[in-house]
């Protein structure tokens, strides 16, 4: 089984590798920033943009969810967040004249970056079945396509409808409103791919499946403690905020397999020192732990807390339940399993517990190299337990941050994005809107893909995203996405899930953050929810890229109006025309949004309440923390094999690549890289520059295959490696994924190389 190649000689380019950075931003970033914006956009309308992003008259960031703090600068990006607004800003367009002459064939062939970089959608398109080619569709013909597919399905069920985290409240919201309407909770989201780890160990843990820390929080830190995340390239604005936290006496402690530039040095570029200086050493230690080796680090740090008694007795007493059975199993861990796990030496170890020690407020921070293993859960609770030995919820400066990827991925989760919502929820919507949500469980992302594989969904919906290249298992996808008969896409921009459809094909043109959105009732705006849940108002400044383009929440609405009929008494035009009335409605929906259209409509908006960060509340089945149980399973490798984490580049943010360059790592010019440790070469007898395959090992025994990569000698954790996704997302089997959160395991893929073929 192998990917499809791309033909547009993304991979004959010279590649070229030089010796990674140890220092991030400073003037490049600016420089990068100005380059990317100027290329897209223009000046004038760069300087229009950029001035707006993410000010508290402006538009939220398109790109990740790290929260803007209440001081804002006049410059409140970062490059990659510069990035993201000129690709949805930009200036080229993709019309009907582009899809006449590209066929979906050719289209298929072509590299994510090319998709990418050809503009923004100005019409709906459709692709008849049967046709090779999108051709223009009128807004109520598209309507008429959905409406009808979607009654004549044999059940609810057999339709999927796909949410990806840059969906503002309102069309969540909304979304989700239609979807149950129409009888199903098949409501799978970009959530059940990264933070779903998170959401599901926290629920379990604290009764809340959301950081509880806030900005202030990292000021008030003594330690804070950066696990498998790399802020330089994936949330730049969190440097800001570690430079902060240690100017205010916070200790940084990373903990990651791969070195990470912005967390071993930052130039800040909007301080003098950032610019002419050498920055600010971030990390105080780097602990190059081994892929998935976490769960066993962090068992090993409170193994030692226990047997120091340097634990918080009241606290335990008081606020938690299962200590003494966890501390039964604890005191059995075995320190040959830890050091095998963690690739780390016992003075390591015990380095990192002497700072445990010193520190009164710890928090611990954590994105996808947590999230997206088997043991993810087990892992992320494991967090908890260390947290709470020491008494560090529920107190300033201390707690857990999970920090989100997407701008408003949490803010949909809080609208009801969800294919498990809690019976409470569908309570509220039955008492507000006069029907009976269904009840049962609908399909996550990786069960929407075994239903388009084995053809019990049909149909399939997508507000946004790039469904194709974010899920694993890259040619079962595909397979599965062209076995349904109809395939929607609410998008900006050209993308690979435009290319990879069902038997027939809609692409739905809508507005993005950065344009202005006018409806009968007047300019609108809508609300976004950042990673420490603060909600708040964004409205765009540019003029649509189209007129053709419609919003997301119109979008929704005309959509139901078109599906549903009069099934429903739910005001789908009024809501489409004034989106107060929406939050009006998740006024008396959603909880703690209690005057929510009163409290956004203020600067800034509002920080939606969080029982264990205001009251040290725990709304668990015990009504306290709870410490769990988690067995050691130490991730052993065959011989001649490595353990692959996917990971972005610099010049991309999630699946949009923004150019060819990861200066940070040292690669220019390509993406088809895989860094392996340079003792580990040697034992394979693999030569740095040497080109391989990457071949997938897994119990189905089906050789997953991406072919013709670099290799790139690098000082990555021994016996790991690391690539780029979207392009090895072929490598993660669609059936191994995390207990519990059901999220692919894209950071645990079992690998050896051989010769390109």
């Amino acid at each position: 089984m192998t990917n499809e190649k791309p033909t547009d000689g993304l991979t004959e380019e010279p590649l070229k590798v030089t010796p990674p950075k140890e220092w991030s931003a400073g003037i490049p970033g600016v420089t990068k920033s100005l380059e990317y914006s100027y290329a897209q956009m223009g000046a004038g309308r760069s300087l229009k943009v950029l001035r707006k992003l993410n000010q508290k008259d402006g538009f939220d960031c398109p790109g990740c969810a790290w929260p803007d703090g209440e001081h804002r600068k006049m410059a409140e990006f970062c490059e990659n967040g510069a990035k993201a607004v000129a690709e949805e800003a930009t200036v080229r367009r993709v019309t009907p004249e582009f899809f006449a002459r590209h066929p979906v064939s050719e289209l298929a062939e072509r590299t994510d970056y090319w998709l990418g970089q050809q503009g923004r959608l100005t019409e709906p398109m459709f692709k008849p079945a049967g046709s090779d080619h999108y051709q223009p569709v009128t807004w109520t013909d598209a309507y008429g396509v959905v409406a009808e597919a979607l009654r004549g399905l044999g059940s609810p069920d057999e339709a999927a409808f796909y949410t990806s985290g840059r969906a503002s409240n309102e069309a969540a919201f909304a979304y989700q409103l239609f979807v149950r309407a129409f009888g199903t909770n098949n409501l799978p989201d970009c959530s059940n791919m990264c933070h779903e780890s998170s959401g599901s160990a926290l629920s379990q843990t604290i009764g809340v499946g959301k950081g509880s820390v806030s900005l202030d929080d990292l000021n008030k830190a003594d330690l804070i403690l950066v696990v498998g995340q790399n802020p330089g390239t994936n949330h730049p604005r969190m440097l800001s905020a570690l430079e902060e936290a240690k100017a205010a006496g916070a200790s940084i402690v990373a903990v990651n397999p791969l070195p990470e530039a912005g967390l071993i040095r930052f130039k800040n570029p909007q301080k003098p020192r950032g610019v002419v200086g050498r920055g600010t050493k971030l990390a105080d230690d780097f602990l190059q732990i081994r892929v998935n080796g976490d769960l066993a680090l962090f068992q090993a740090i409170n193994r030692m807390l226990l047997d120091a008694d340097a634990i918080d007795r009241a606290f335990i007493d008081e606020h938690s339940s299962g200590f003494e059975e966890y501390a039964a199993h604890l005191r059995k861990l075995d320190w040959d399993d830890v050091l095998a796990a963690t690739g780390l030496t016992r003075a390591d170890i015990e380095r990192l517990y002497a700072r445990v020690v010193r520190s009164e407020r710890i928090i611990v921070c954590w994105a996808m190299g947590l999230t997206q293993h088997r043991n993810s859960v087990p892992t992320i609770r494991e967090v908890v337990n260390f947290l709470m030995l020491r008494g560090n919820l529920g107190r300033p400066g201390a707690g857990v941050c999970p920090v989100r990827g997407h701008s408003n991925v949490q803010g949909d989760r809080t609208m009801g994005i969800w294919e498990k919502p809690p019976a409470h929820f569908l309570e509220a919507l039955e008492k507000e809107f006069g029907f009976r949500p269904p009840q049962h469980h609908g399909y996550d992302t990786v069960e929407t893909i075994r239903a388009m594989r084995d053809g019990t969904v049909k149909v399939f919906f997508a507000l946004g995203g790039n469904f194709v290249a974010a899920t694993p298992d890259t040619d079962a996808t595909m397979a599965a996405v062209r076995r349904t008969a109809l395939t929607v896409q609410v998008s900006t921009k050209l993308n690979r899930s435009h290319a990879v459809t069902g038997e027939a094909a809609l692409i739905l043109p809508t507005l993005g953050r950065t344009e202005v959105d006018v409806q009968p009732s007047g300019a609108q705006f809508v609300t976004v929810e950042d990673s420490m849940s603060a909600v708040h108002a964004s409205s765009g400044t540019l003029e649509p890229a189209s007129e053709h383009l419609r919003s997301e929440v119109r979008i929704v609405c005309e959509l139901a109006q078109a599906t549903l009929g009069d099934r429903t008494t739910i005001p789908w035009a009024a809501f489409a025309d004034d989106y107060g009335l929406i939050r009006e409605r998740i006024e008396r929906v959603v909880p703690g949004c209690d005057n929510y259209r009163e409290k956004v409509a203020r600067p800034g908006g509002f920080v939606l309440p969080h029982a264990v960060r205001d009251r040290r509340k725990f709304n668990t089945a015990t009504g306290k923390a709870n410490f769990t149980v988690n067995d050691l399973v130490v991730l052993r490798v065959p011989e001649g094999h490595l353990l692959l984490q996917t990971l972005r580049s610099h010049d991309q943010y999630n699946t949009t690549i923004y150019g060819l360059e990861d200066r940070y790592r040292g690669v220019h010019g390509g993406r088809r890289v895989v860094f392996v440790n340079p003792d580990d070469l040697t034992e394979l007898g693999i030569a740095d520059g040497q080109y391989v395959d990457l071949v997938g090992v897994w119990r189905d025994g089906v050789t997953r295959r991406a072919a013709h990569f670099r290799v790139v000698s690098y000082p990555t954790a021994r016996g790991c490696a690391a690539a780029y996704y979207p392009e090895t997302n072929v490598l993660v089997p669609l059936d191994s994924t995390a207990e519990v959160s059901n999220t692919p395991t894209s950071k645990s893929v079992i690998i050896r190389l051989e010769n390109a073929s």
